[in-house]
């Protein structure tokens, strides 16, 4: 293992934008891999292979370049290391480059299943009127204080699959 940690040490030195390739698609990979065995509980007969390697090749030749490139413009548009400096990349990054990188994932994505442009780009739409607060909202019975959780439909019409809490356990007070 410590041998493998010092490879990966001497590949970052020697090469940062292969290191981050081969780190986002092997978590990429990973990822896929939980998903089928502990989400969709698939089992290893019934494992889809190829969409796993699809999730690497995508983390290879995607996410990894883009990402690592996208910090590095943006180490040297916004200079310093204090909270501010930090603040001011974390809005640039979420407001400015997470919107135009999540539409080109989905559309690298659905064309590597074989979505036509239409259906494609039709996805892509549904994907930009979800509401993101429904998917926040596993969160809200930390922040309830009744004492059963009992799910309704999300109110919001874009995304009938989110689910709301009508009530949640209480927390101790720390």
């Amino acid at each position: 293992m410590a041998g493998l940690w010092r490879g990966c040490g001497r590949l970052l030195a020697r090469s940062p934008g292969a290191a981050q390739a081969l780190t986002a698609g092997a978590l990429m990979g990973t990822g896929d891999v939980i998903a089928q065995q502990l989400v969709e509980q698939r089992g290893l007969r019934g494992h889809h292979g190829p969409r796993t390697l699809k999730m690497m090749a995508i983390g290879f030749c995607f996410v990894g370049p883009v990402v690592g490139g996208w910090y590095k413009i943006l180490d040297q548009l916004i200079l310093g290391t204090t909270k501010v400096v930090a603040v001011k990349k974390m809005v640039l990054d979420q407001g400015a480059f997470a919107p135009c990188f999540l539409g080109c994932f989905l559309a690298i994505t659905g064309a590597m299943n074989g979505l036509s442009v239409e259906e494609n780009w039709s996805k892509i739409q549904q994907a930009g009127r979800r509401p993101v607060c429904c998917h926040c909202l596993e969160l809200l019975p930390l922040l309830e204080s009744k004492s059963d959780v009992r799910w309704k439909p999300c109110p919001l019409p874009a995304s009938p699959a989110c689910v709301l809490p009508d009530s949640a356990p209480s927390l101790p007070h720390l």
